[in-house]
């Protein structure tokens, strides 16, 4: 039998309601998509950091480890793969917001119910 399990978090996460209330108390939101994809739409507020260079790049800009953090990318996929890199790095505080899609229709129905 193959088992499709693996010791990283990949995939975990991913509730919009809970991605949507984290970006309200002022979580950093980044789209680790490619830079293509970001600029064919991305949600407002966001920063383009792919998802392959986010660890390097948080430490780059030195951003603090217990910043808050939602991530995006596609599927969920991507942003799985950098949501565990920035935990692997010391990163505390970071949610795995899942697909952009999901991820921005969410919103829109949390922002009309205000």
């Amino acid at each position: 039998m193959l088992m499709l399990t693996s010791t990283l978090a990949i995939g975990q996460d991913k509730d919009a309601a809970t991605a949507w209330k984290l970006i309200e108390q002022g979580a950093m939101l980044v789209d680790v998509r490619t830079p293509e994809e970001y600029a064919a739409g991305h949600i407002e507020g966001a920063i383009n950091i792919p998802y392959e260079e986010v660890a390097a790049e948080f430490a780059k800009r030195a951003i603090d480890k217990d910043t808050s953090v939602v991530l995006y990318c596609r599927s969920g996929r991507r942003s799985g793969v950098a949501n565990d890199a920035l935990n692997a790095a010391g990163f505390t505080q970071v949610y795995n917001g899942g697909g952009y899609e999901n991820l921005a229709q969410s919103g829109k129905s949390e922002q009309s119910q205000k």
